[in-house]
């Protein structure tokens, strides 16, 4: 099963399903081959928003209240970080942990260090510190975000998922190639979801050839 994830470390509802379906694959001993796809909801320069004091996102973040409880996640929705972060140099951070074999535990970092910690994800300071927690040098991480050493690679990665890939809005799920509705936000849901899409992967296909119909 591939898995093409879009999301945005600064998405509250990209958690949460990412934690449901973290859960759902542990449930269903389904295996995946997840693509972590970067999204900057807000591009450099573009002005930052200010979340916390916004009651119409506060009031449509409560429909992940329960599917937080349930899963465990001790959320602030919003958390208090004024204005919320680019998200640029997380990402570069991201593929700095890749090519150091700690990219899924500081891509799960990332998410529970801004909305649990409420810490400020765009502040390198910040960045540093977390990239220590997951056993990364932390003087060569900066390093590296000094540099913009990563900087073309998340800038060509964010331009495609914006320019080819153009999700309507983060989390973006696709599963082999199929495109999801996660409507819940739970483990259940996500559990239905693989368990439908691993059944169609099941299922033979039938077309004509030059010998006839056929079955795989």
């Amino acid at each position: 099963m591939r898995i093409l994830f879009i999301s945005d470390y600064v998405c509250p509802y990209c958690l949460v399903a990412k934690e449901a379906l973290r859960q759902a694959l542990e449930e269903t001993g389904l295996q995946a081959d997840i693509t972590w796809q970067p999204h900057e909801l807000t591009v450099e320069p573009t002005p930052r928003v200010d979340t916390f004091h916004d009651e119409r996102r506060r009031a449509n973040y409560q429909i992940l209240v329960e599917p937080c409880k349930k899963l465990g996640l001790d959320m602030k929705l919003p958390p208090n970080v004024i204005p919320r972060p680019y998200s640029r140099l997380a990402f570069e951070g991201w593929y700095y942990a890749c090519d150091h074999g700690k990219g899924e535990e500081y891509n799960d970092l990332m998410y529970r260090a801004y909305f649990i910690e409420e810490l400020d994800i765009g502040d390198p300071d910040v960045l540093g510190e977390l990239a220590v927690r997951v056993g990364l040098d932390k003087a060569d991480f900066l390093s590296a975000l000094e540099q913009g050493t990563y900087s073309a690679v998340e800038k060509a990665a964010v331009e495609h998922t914006r320019n080819v890939l153009q999700p309507r809005g983060v989390p973006t799920v696709y599963i082999d190639g199929e495109k999801i509705a996660i409507r819940e936000y739970t483990k259940e849901e996500m559990v239905a979801i693989l368990t439908q899409q691993a059944e169609k992967s099941a299922a033979p296909a039938v077309f004509c050839g030059d010998e006839g119909c056929n079955m795989q």
